[in-house]
């Protein structure tokens, strides 16, 4: 950690304000920042100057265009993204639903890519969004097939904090919830990162079996009704199958 140049990392922490929101003042920059308002000053200078902020006419600063260039590029270079892209698409297309594929880091999961869903609602998810791995169908359908050694050292030091109405945050029937995954190869969430939407997620594995991501579908909760979720569930799992299959994944 110490090894961190000061600078570089109090430059981060005022490009992740934007992580949250889309258009900040320099005054709310220092605000939510917590860093002098000379320094910010200067670090806000310097990333306008290089092209990674950039500010309108009523002063307001946003991520500029360099930061849509790197974006794209990194996509582009995801593999995991161009070989799901045309699955997920396929599955939007049955389910007229939200599709996010989801990878781990860290303790989290993020969002890599997603296709809207067709009704005017509003979603947790977004493509470079993080959640914990403990929360939402697709977070924790990875967590769920994780060796077991790594999910339990993950369960012993996180601390469940709630999100939403139904977020979990008791650590034995999170436990038992992931068990059940595992059986049966996929997840539901009910207002776990946003209120009043459902998701249901399954598992994409390589071809030595390791999970690698997670795929699901989300929207309204009304339409993730009991007597929904069967038709919905085999569409996510077929999917989630087929994207393994192109990383040499082999059912047992």
């Amino acid at each position: 950690m110490q090894s961190k140049n000061k600078t570089v990392v109090r430059s981060m922490d005022i490009l992740n304000l934007f992580l949250t929101h889309s258009k900040l003042s320099f005054n709310e920059m220092v605000l939510f920042s917590g860093i002098p308002k000379t320094s910010v000053y200067r670090m806000v200078i310097s990333l306008e100057e290089m092209g990674f902020l950039d500010k309108d006419k009523d002063g307001k600063y946003s991520l500029g265009l360099l930061f849509l260039q790197f974006g794209h590029l990194v996509a582009e270079r995801l593999d995991i993204r161009q070989i799901a892209l045309p699955i997920m698409q396929k599955l939007h297309h049955e389910v007229g639903e939200a599709v996010n594929l989801i990878v781990q880091d860290g303790k989290e999961a993020i969002y890599i890519e997603k296709l809207d869903t067709k009704q005017p609602v509003r979603l947790y998810t977004a493509i470079g969004r993080r959640s914990p791995l403990y929360a939402g169908a697709c977070s924790r359908v990875i967590l769920a097939f994780l060796p077991h050694d790594e999910r339990e050292q993950y369960l012993e030091q996180i601390e469940l904090k709630p999100i939403a109405s139904g977020t979990i945050t008791d650590k034995e029937r999170l436990r038992l919830l992931l068990e059940e995954t595992q059986r049966s190869g996929y997840t539901v969430s009910h207002s776990e990162l946003e209120n009043y939407s459902s998701a249901i997620a399954a598992p994409i594995f390589n071809y030595n079996g390791q999970v690698i991501a997670g795929i699901s579908i989300a929207g309204l909760d009304v339409n993730y009704q009991q007597e929904a979720l069967p038709q919905l569930v085999e569409k996510v799992k077929h999917a989630a199958f087929e994207i393994s299959q192109n990383f040499g994944y082999i059912q047992n």
